[in-house]
């Protein structure tokens, strides 16, 4: 079966100003996210990369626009499925002011009991993600073959989502994951398992230096959505 490279998308608007985006429209790469798209394709040039599969959200649609343009003739599809997840009310709103609410602690603690009021459930998600990937993995092992490699572009909770269901982790185990943005996770499958190959590289180690102004990682509780990465 196929092997996946599931990208994040590049650092975006949203990241630096700590608000969880979502579904929002118009949320673009800031000048680092930028910098980090135009980076991929020599990151991946290694790979015979297939086919590409997007968000439809307009930062993971920028992440992936100088890899397309690297590589003319590389067919784009879009799945809302990999989508971010429809955080509801949340959407739009500072982290900082959310870390208050009681369902933060849902979110931290027992995702898998966590629904977003106006939103969906992290199960929802998760599932949905999950059924997107078997459903590629399927496409491009008919129309590439079993060695195939394909890229996907989405979002921080979808991709670690997708990590935890290759390692067979519970979903209320899957806080513990990080995956920056612009990180590549690769995870290949096979007829009886998934083999998680790479997870949240970046090639840049600068995010693991100590900060001044802790982050959510450092107290303990996962960022909803993913970490802005490196300053």
């Amino acid at each position: 079966m196929p092997t996946l490279i599931l990208v994040r998308h590049g650092r975006s608007t949203a990241n630096t100003a700590g608000v969880l985006a979502g579904w929002t429209p118009s949320v673009a790469l800031d000048e680092r996210g930028s910098a980090q798209a135009a980076a991929l394709p020599q990151r991946l040039a290694a790979l015979p990369l297939a086919t590409v599969v997007s968000s439809p959200l307009q930062r993971c649609r920028e992440t992936l626009a100088p890899l397309l343009a690297a590589r003319p003739g590389l067919e784009l599809h879009t799945d809302e499925r990999i989508g971010e997840c429809h955080y509801g009310d949340w959407s739009g709103r500072k982290l900082a002011e959310l870390a208050d609410d009681p369902l933060m602690e849902v979110v931290q603690q027992h995702p898998s009991a966590a629904a977003f009021p106006g939103g969906e459930s992290m199960r929802a998600m998760q599932a949905r993600a999950a059924e997107a990937v078997r459903e590629w993995n399927a496409r491009v092992e008919r129309d590439f073959g079993s060695d195939a490699v394909y890229a996907m572009c989405s979002h921080g909770d979808i991709i670690k989502s997708l990590v935890a269901d290759a390692l067979g982790l519970h979903l209320d185990l899957f806080q513990r994951i990080s995956v920056e943005p612009c990180s590549v996770t690769a995870i290949r499958y096979t007829r009886l398992r998934p083999f998680l190959v790479r997870l949240g590289d970046t090639g840049d180690f600068g995010s693991l230096a100590p900060r001044d102004n802790g982050t959510a990682e450092q107290s303990g509780d996962a960022t909803v959505g993913g970490a802005a990465g490196a300053p």
